[in-house]
């Protein structure tokens, strides 16, 4: 089959945004190249082949590639002027950079797989180790939870400081026997790594069918497919229960939209550690919370983002 391959120039400040952004259009097949988590992964002793120097010749530090990729048999001309449009949109909150949109053909087999030469074992958090399903990691110490993770074409490979923040806050909060929510759960991963932290049931949710997909093959690949439940939708729509802690990696302007609708799905003292927040919009997003049915227990910061974490009031 015959692609067109969108390529957007950014900054690492919106790659949130505009990745959510694709995922509204419904836009699937997204490769995100940062040579910022390249770098900082590379600060780790053992990270030194977290991959080919090669990779980062001729390569601005501060600007972020994003791909995607439309089919040639739907109306893609038209899917791209959407794209230019939201970015337009987005510009005008968040600094995004050149912003340049091309296109380029491009065969399936070309693509596929392209994105796996960026992506080696690393470690988040204290003891959650990361790894991909084609290389194992050669780093692990005692008390390591090692997770096989195939990102596929959704978001959420764990290398974002959004993601490892996260990761941060789970092994500091979550307790044995614990129900977990996951918005925008991605390709799964904050999901399985609170099932390794002894959550005894996770719910993932995500609006984006590539997305949930790539999120029930990891649940399975990590044996935890009795344990991790993916749903497609949107929040109020697909959930009902009672979670003990809801987690949403996701960005600002979405995590206050959630603040109303979370408590329903919330235990009463139950946490909503909420990331994926730019540290200029910080402000906004407490003020939001603050103004709900939430107290802020803690915020963390990491590379020019944060995560919150509050308590629902009783």
């Amino acid at each position: 089959m015959e692609w067109v391959e969108v390529k957007i120039k950014t900054r690492t400040e919106a790659v949130e945004a505009i990745s959510y952004m694709l995922t509204e259009l419904g836009v699937g097949g997204v490769r995100i190249d940062d040579p910022k988590d390249i770098l900082m992964h590379n600060t780790e002793a053992h990270d030194w082949d977290f991959v080919d120097e090669s990779l980062l010749t001729n390569k601005d530090q501060d600007t972020v590639e994003i791909y995607c990729y439309l089919s040639k048999t739907e109306p893609y001309l038209q899917r791209v002027e959407e794209i230019k449009t939201r970015l337009a949109m987005i510009k005008q909150f968040i600094p995004i950079g050149e912003g340049i949109v091309t296109l380029q053909s491009r065969e399936e087999t070309e693509w596929a797989n392209a994105w796996k030469q960026y992506y080696k074992p690393f470690r988040i958090g204290n003891h959650i180790v990361i790894q991909p399903t084609w290389e194992p990691a050669t780093f692990l110490q005692e008390g390591d939870q090692v997770i096989e993770l195939d990102p596929g074409m959704a978001f959420g490979t764990g290398t974002h400081e959004t993601t490892s923040l996260c990761v941060e806050l789970l092994e500091k909060y979550i307790k044995p026997e614990n129900t977990i929510l996951d918005v925008g759960c991605g390709s799964g991963i904050l999901g399985i790594v609170a099932g390794k932290l002894g959550a005894k049931k996770v719910i993932g949710v995500d609006i984006d069918p590539n997305a949930t997909k790539v999120a029930i093959e990891n649940a399975k690949q990590n044996h935890m497919s009795d344990l991790i439940e993916i749903r497609q939708g949107d929040l109020l729509e697909v959930v009902q229960e009672k979670a003990d802690i809801v987690v949403a990696n996701i960005i600002a302007d979405i995590i206050i939209k959630l603040v109303d609708p979370v408590p329903s799905v919330l235990q009463p003292h139950g946490l909503f550690i909420a990331s994926g927040i730019i540290t200029e919009r910080l402000e906004d997003v407490k003020k939001a919370i603050e103004a709900g049915q939430f107290e802020i227990v803690e915020i963390l910061s990491k590379g020019g983002w944060a995560a919150i974490v509050a308590k629902r009031k009783e």
